[in-house]
This record gives C-alpha cells, structure tokens and sequence, in this order.
C-alpha cells in the first residue's frame, strides 16, 4: 500500500470514535435489533446472522456480519434455489432499509471496520482493481461511505470507486460528520442510498471487467 501522511484523526482519533458510536448505537438500537432478530428468525429460521468473508484493511479478509435476508430452500437434490426464490419479501425490505446491515456495528466495535469508509466488497473483485483502485483497503471498511451517498446504483464502478479513493485522501472528522448525517438523511427519505447495493448480483465488478487485471497474492 501507498504510504502518505494521516493526521492525529485517522491514526488515533477515528478509532475512538468508532468505538463509542458504534457502542451508543448498539446500546440505543438493542430493542430494534432485538425486534429484528426475532423477525428473521421467525422469517427464515436460524441462523439470524448471515456471515460472509469480506476484505478488510490491508485487504485482510474478517467475517462481517448481516441479517438474513433469504431462506434456506432447497430442491429435491439438496441444492439452494436461486436468490431470487429464497428472498422473503421482508428480507427485501430489510435490504432496502439497509437495516440488514446494523449487526456489522459489531465489526466496527471489533476493529474490522469504521463507520465511514469504502465498503467491503467480494473478495471476488480484488483481482480486477487497478493499482488505484487498490488504495481503497488502505483504511479500515465502512459501514457507509462517501461512494452511498452519491448515486446509489447511479455511479458506474468506476466513479464508486473515485469516490472512496477521494475520501481516503482527505479523512477528517468533519468529513465523517458529513456522510454520516447524509447517509442518515437519505436512508430516512428512501432518497438515493442503500448500502447493500453493492452486493448487487445484478452489476457484478467481474462482469463489467472480463479479465483480472493482476494477481493479488497473499491469502487473497
């Protein structure tokens, strides 16, 4: 990764404030997110928490954390039907809300993410990132970023990824402030951000860049 210069605020002061948004948020929610875990495991059954690999700082991979959103439905030989079969209606509004993704509040008080940040991709798509487009695993993931707040769906690969390269140039509390409130502000109004749809099967990264660009090595 690319060494440069980070001020008291992303060495030492973001971290702090991890912890205690993450911990008041996971304190003032719990009857929300006890509420939801029942719901899912009415819904789908158990587990409540899907667990999925996702690259990290470093592009170190962790386990980030979601609520279910699908069933575990299978077809006469034991194989899961298609996503498309097993997502539940609330499961979909649970992804348009993008309350699926409250546990990852436990990445963040772990140390695995941030609360502002590039969102943690399929690990997938590390081959296919330019040597820029790498720096994006220079800071810890988010739970949000710059790149949701500006397009949703709208903004090409590329662009997401101009975006998160231009937030890790210039991080600052002031910034996280920003997209934090932005981020608040749109999921409310259902205006233009959902932080699950970069997951979206539909606009994979390998699909729009049909050859990997070079090896990323390491666990990876």
């Amino acid at each position: 990764m690319i060494k440069r210069p980070r001020g008291f605020y992303e060495r030492t002061g973001k971290r702090i404030f991890d912890i205690a948004a993450a911990g008041t948020a996971l304190v003032t929610l719990s009857p929300l997110l006890a509420i939801l875990a029942v719901m899912v495991r009415v819904k789908h059954g158990k587990p409540v928490l899907f667990t999925q690999l996702r690259p990290g700082k470093n592009e170190q991979l962790f386990p980030m954390y979601k609520f279910r959103t699908m069933t575990e439905e299978r077809d006469a030989n034991g194989e899961l039907l298609d996503d498309y079969v097993r997502l539940t209606p609330f499961g979909e509004n649970l992804r348009a809300t993008s309350l699926d993704e409250l546990p990852e509040l436990i990445n963040i008080l772990k140390g695995d993410m941030s609360v502002v940040g590039p969102r943690p991709l399929l690990p997938d798509y590390l081959p296919y990132y330019t040597a820029a487009e790498h720096r994006r695993h220079e800071v810890r993931p988010g739970l949000t970023g710059r790149a949701q707040i500006s397009g949703r769906n709208g903004l090409s690969w590329g662009e997401r990824f101009a975006e998160d390269i231009a937030y890790i140039n210039n991080i600052t509390f002031a910034n996280d402030i920003k997209i934090i409130l932005a981020t608040l502000r749109k999921v409310i109004a259902k205006d233009g951000v959902n932080i699950s749809c970069l997951d979206n099967e539909k606009d994979r990264l390998d699909e729009h860049r049909k050859h990997p660009i070079r090896s990323t090595g390491g666990d990876n």
